[in-house]
């Protein structure tokens, strides 16, 4: 009876090629996290932004255009007309969070006092 030598030669190679699949799969899922946190951002900035020319507070406004989980994720900077939000995306390991963070800024003319 022979031997084949290449007759395993396929199941090592899925078995190889595992986890680089798992891993890109991971990446993939994590840059979809952290473009889903741009549009977060850029959406909350606008609302706290809005909230400034109706002459109302836009750290509410903010907090009101983000969903729950992005509680204890974000920082709000508000200075005049200037509206600043920046989001940590989730990630697996907060450093990772933190490196991804992202942020928007929006300016708007405040209304005249009066």
């Amino acid at each position: 009876m022979s031997r084949d030598p290449e007759r395993g030669q396929a199941s090592v190679e899925l078995l190889a090629g595992i986890p680089a699949l798992f891993l890109s799969g991971l990446i993939a899922l994590q840059l979809l996290a952290v473009g889903y946190s741009v549009t977060l951002a850029d959406g909350a900035a606008e609302a706290g932004a809005l909230a400034v020319a109706a002459d109302r507070p836009a750290r509410p406004a903010v907090r009101d255009a983000l969903p729950g989980w992005t509680d204890g994720r974000v920082r709000i900077d508000v200075d005049g007309g200037r509206v600043s939000v920046e989001l940590r995306p989730p990630a697996p390991l907060r450093a990772l969070s933190e490196r991804l963070a992202v942020d928007s800024s929006v300016w708007v003319r405040q209304p005249a006092e009066g």
